[in-house]
């Protein structure tokens, strides 16, 4: 029988499922879940790490590697034909512009990888999480391992409509393009979640950071996140502060009562702290005419360049001129540099006695009333 936990006060006429944590195989559960229901997918499957013995220090201390049960299977063949039953059940709870997000190390990442490519998934991008902290490689015997991959993915290749964030992830790295290698240290200190006995309460616990950058750059606020693996509740943590719906399964009781434990105790961002940057090109189309007709611009006005150099006069049909003649804002700028094409919003500015304003800045003017802010 399968049990339901209530991560968040529930909300108006929301599926019950929404915001829970659903106790039970994943496979299982997300074939409950409504088709085409979720926007994103983040999967920290088992990593099948095939361990041979304890791994130790070399002052003969145990090393807190992962040996718990879920992370065992019997062969290659047989975490191949798990991989592949979770990524269809992923597949058909995905809506059709979602993307998914899949973390592993080298002993499954590419089984995964290969998986997803046979059953349809479109590969977007492949990013190494660099970790700015590692575990040392104890034995001497190999390179240290220092990063995991995610791969992201659309749910097909005829997905366009996926979102991206990209203006954000530019603001946020120095306005500069977010690259596909991303430093963060692994867990630890009070983010590190422990039981009673002051263990680690999950082996692989990921950092919040890792997983807000994952959520920020290719959700929505509102949109639900699906987390098939959700252990100790990373995602369903950091989608509640950053304004998104979760659903967690798990099979594992101990993890769930951490993990509601964690979502309970988690406070969402104002609506300012969670908004995204949006890009010009999704932004309303707004032709100049339109600054004339809502009274921001008036025939007869005088547009100049930023250094004063060159000048037009708006007409009531919404072209500028130039002495006999009259085109768009991007035609006449391009002419009177003697270029072959410019940006008129970028280039022109009205003058008002000493005073010029941005028809740019006009026109963001506009949006704002469009939108009834």
């Amino acid at each position: 029988m399968s049990q339901v936990v209530l991560a968040s006060p529930a909300v108006p006429s929301a599926p019950a499922w929404l915001d829970t944590i659903i106790k039970g195989d994943c496979v299982a559960k997300m074939e409950m879940l409504p088709e085409k229901s979720v926007d994103a997918i983040f999967a920290d499957p088992p990593y099948n790490l095939q361990l041979g013995g304890d791994l130790m220090r070399p002052d003969h201390s145990k090393v807190d590697a992962v040996d718990d049960a879920w992370d065992q299977f019997e062969s290659f063949q047989a975490y191949d034909a798990f991989t592949r039953a979770w990524l269809l059940a992923a597949r058909r709870v995905l809506k059709p512009n979602g993307t998914i997000w899949v973390i592993g190390s080298y002993h499954n990442i590419f089984r995964v990888g290969a998986t997803m490519q046979d059953l349809g998934y479109w590969m977007l991008n492949d990013v190494v999480w660099r970790k700015a902290n590692p575990m040392p490689n104890f034995r001497g015997r190999r390179f240290q391992n220092a990063h995991e991959t995610m791969i992201w993915a659309s749910r097909s290749r005829e997905a366009k409509g996926y979102t991206f964030n990209y203006e954000s992830m530019k603001a946020a790295n120095d306005d500069l393009q977010m690259r596909s290698d991303w430093i963060f240290p692994i867990c630890s200190g009070s983010e590190r979640l422990k039981d009673g006995e002051g263990r680690k309460a999950h082996p692989t616990q990921k950092p919040e950071a890792l997983l807000a950058r994952v959520i920020l750059s290719s959700t929505k606020p509102g949109d639900t996140i699906l987390d098939p693996f959700f252990g100790t509740g990373t995602t369903g943590a950091v989608a509640k502060r950053l304004g998104r719906h979760f659903v967690g399964i798990e099979r594992e009781d101990a993890y769930i009562e951490v993990a509601q434990k964690r979502i309970d105790e988690t406070v969402q961002l104002d609506n300012l702290s969670i908004s995204v940057a949006t890009p010009k090109r999704a932004e309303p189309r707004v032709p100049f005419t339109t600054l004339i007709e809502a009274g921001l611009v008036s025939p007869g006005a005088e547009l100049v360049d930023a250094k004063g150099r060159y000048s037009a006069r708006v007409r009531a049909d919404g072209t500028i001129a130039v002495g006999n003649e009259a085109a768009s804002i991007h035609r006449i700028g391009a002419r009177v540099q003697g270029v072959e094409s410019c940006n008129g919003w970028a280039f022109w500015h009205v003058r008002e006695g000493a005073q010029l304003t941005a028809i740019d800045a006009l026109r963001d003017e506009v949006r704002r009333r469009m939108a009834g802010a």
